[in-house]
C-alpha cells in the first residue's frame, strides 16, 4: 500500500516556515537547519515544490525559496501530490478472479465491475483526498500560532532574518568583519 512519506512531512514543515519568511528567500540549508532536519533531503523536495508552482526559486548567495501562492491558496493535498505524485492508496490484484473454485476462468459475475474490496479503498482515498484538499497551508500556520506563545513567532523571523543576513554578507561577516 503507498503511503504518504518524511517528505511530504519536510515539506509541509519547511513551508509552513516560508508563511513567516521576512520576504526575502530562504534556503532549502537553512530550513532544514532551523529543524534539524537532513538538508539533502529537503533539498531534493524543493524542485518538486517548485515544479509543482507551489515555491518560486531565485539563484545565487542571496537566492533561496519564497511561496508562489499566498498560504490560504496552498491545500495539504497540493504539497501531498507535489512531493508523492499522485499515486494510490490501494493497488487491487485482483485476487477475486483466481478463486480455486474456478477452473479455467472465473464466472462474469465475479469479476463484473469494481472488487468490492477496491471499492471500499476506493472511498477511503476519497475521503483522506477531500480531507487534504481542505485544509490549507494557512490553517497550519493558525493552529502553530494559536498554538505557541507570541515571543515563538518573533524568534523564528529574527532567526530567519539573521540567517539570510549571514548568507548574504559571506564568509567575512561571519568573522567580524564589515561587508
Amino acid at each position: 500500500m503507498a503511503h504518504i512519506t518524511a517528505g511530504v512531512e519536510y515539506g509541509l514543515h519547511c513551508l509552513l516556515w516560508l508563511t513567516s519568511s521576512p520576504g526575502a528567500p530562504l534556503s532549502s540549508r537553512d530550513l532544514a537547519d532551523f529543524q534539524g532536519i537532513s538538508p539533502s533531503f529537503v533539498a531534493k523536495v524543493f524542485p518538486k515544490l517548485e515544479k509543482a508552482g507551489i515555491v518560486t526559486a531565485s539563484e545565487g548567495i542571496k537566492g533561496g525559496y519564497l511561496l508562489a501562492k499566498q498560504p490560504q491558496d496552498i491545500t495539504v493535498l497540493e504539497v501531498v501530490d507535489a512531493i508523492e505524485g499522485r499515486k494510490p492508496l490501494f493497488d487491487c490484484q485482483e485476487i477475486r478472479s483466481r478463486c480455486a473454485v474456478y477452473r479455467e476462468r472465473p464466472p462474469s459475475w465475479a469479476t463484473k465491475g469494481v472488487c468490492a474490496i477496491h471499492a471500499v479503498m476506493l472511498r477511503a482515498e476519497k475521503a483522506m483526498r477531500d480531507s487534504l484538499a481542505s485544509q490549507t497551508l494557512a490553517d497550519i500556520a493558525g493552529d502553530l500560532e494559536r498554538k505557541a506563545p507570541p515571543a515563538f513567532s518573533d524568534d523564528v523571523r529574527k532567526w530567519l532574518v539573521d540567517r539570510a543576513r549571514t548568507r548574504t554578507r559571506g564568509p567575512a561577516a561571519e568573522d567580524g568583519a564589515l561587508p
